[in-house]
């Protein structure tokens, strides 16, 4: 009887050690991804048009900066942008898709990093046109330029200034 008894408790013991080890091992597995950062290399879909050179220099851009870039070529931009409802005034030549935020342009990769972490109550960002030495349109001259965000209302503020 009294081996009996002490078989019971041995397994019982391992058991409460076992369990033990595997949440003391399970807990900081689980805490991580609840704490790490969501973003950093994150994904992001890019439309873009077939023939578009600093379109695929920008891409180039976001790789270098840890992003993972799912790229689609479509032949008429407008109906992208148009169906995100990307306003006219803020379009430039390619639009892409990261967490819930549209970035339109050549926003630079940490304007894209920061928007994800700090998540502002806005529909997406943009550098409207193509601006000179912006990512992706490097060349002999650095234009200066403003990384905007946009509200649904089409109501914009200065996030960066370049």
């Amino acid at each position: 009887m009294t081996k009996i008894r002490l078989q019971k408790t041995q397994h019982k013991s391992i058991y409460i050690k076992l369990v033990s080890w595997l949440l003391a091992g399970f807990i900081p597995i689980m805490s991580g991804f609840l704490i790490a950062p969501q973003v950093k290399a994150a994904d992001i879909v890019v439309y873009k048009s077939p023939t578009c050179g600093c379109c695929s220099a920008w891409i180039k851009h976001l790789q270098k900066n840890g992003f993972s870039v799912e790229m689609h070529d479509r032949k008429n931009m407008q109906l992208v942008k148009n169906s995100l409802g990307v306003p006219n005034h803020l379009q430039s030549c390619h639009t892409a898709l990261v967490g819930d935020y549209i970035v339109e342009g050549h926003v630079p990769a940490d304007d894209i990093t920061r928007l994800l972490k700090e998540k502002p109550s806005v529909k997406g960002v943009t550098v409207p046109g193509m601006p000179m030495g912006s990512p992706g349109m490097e060349g002999p001259r650095k234009d200066k330029y403003d990384v905007l965000t946009f509200e649904k209302n089409g109501k914009t503020r200065v996030y960066s200034s370049y």
